[in-house]
C-alpha cells in the first residue's frame, strides 16, 4: 500500500476520532447547561458515546438516561424534538464545514450491565453452600 494512501487513511480516522470526542464532550456540555428543559429538570442524562460516519454528515449520539422505562421513552421523545436546537448549539462550537445530522439513541447499556449482574450476584448467592456449623454443643458426643 502507498504511504500516501495509509496516511490519508490515519488522517480521516483521526478527524471522525477527534469530532466523536468533540460531539460527546459539547453536547454532554449543553444537554447539562445551556438546553432548558423544565419537564426535566433533575433528570440525569449523560452522553456515553457517538459513532461519526465517515463524511461527518451524521453522528449516532449514544444517551444513558437514569430512571424507568416510562421516563427513558418520556425524555427521549422530548429530546428529539429538541433535536435540531440541540444540533445548532453544536454547530456554534464546533467548526465544521456542515453541521452533523444528530441521531439520537438510548444507550441502555448501563441498565443492562447492572442487571446481568445484579442476576449473577443473585446466581453466585443460590449456589453458595451452605456454611459448615462448627458450634461444638451440636455436635455427636462420643
Amino acid at each position: 500500500m502507498p504511504a500516501s494512501r495509509s496516511s490519508s487513511h490515519n488522517q480521516a480516522f483521526s478527524r471522525t476520532d477527534r469530532v466523536r470526542k468533540a460531539m460527546i464532550r459539547e453536547i454532554g456540555d449543553i444537554l447539562s447547561n445551556e438546553l432548558r428543559m423544565p419537564d426535566l429538570e433533575g433528570v440525569l442524562i449523560s452522553v456515553t458515546d457517538a459513532e461519526v460516519s465517515g463524511d461527518l454528515r451524521h453522528v449516532k449520539v449514544f444517551l444513558s438516561i437514569l430512571g424507568d422505562a416510562d421516563m427513558q421513552t418520556h425524555v427521549m421523545a422530548r429530546l428529539n424534538e429538541l433535536a435540531p436546537r440541540l444540533r445548532s448549539a453544536v454547530g456554534r462550537r464546533i467548526q465544521l464545514r456542515h453541521t452533523p445530522e444528530l441521531h439520537l439513541v438510548n444507550d441502555d447499556g448501563l441498565a443492562r450491565g447492572s442487571r446481568i449482574t445484579q442476576l449473577l450476584n443473585e446466581i453466585a448467592t443460590e449456589s453458595e453452600p451452605a456454611p459448615e456449623n462448627n458450634d461444638p454443643s451440636e455436635l455427636d458426643a462420643p
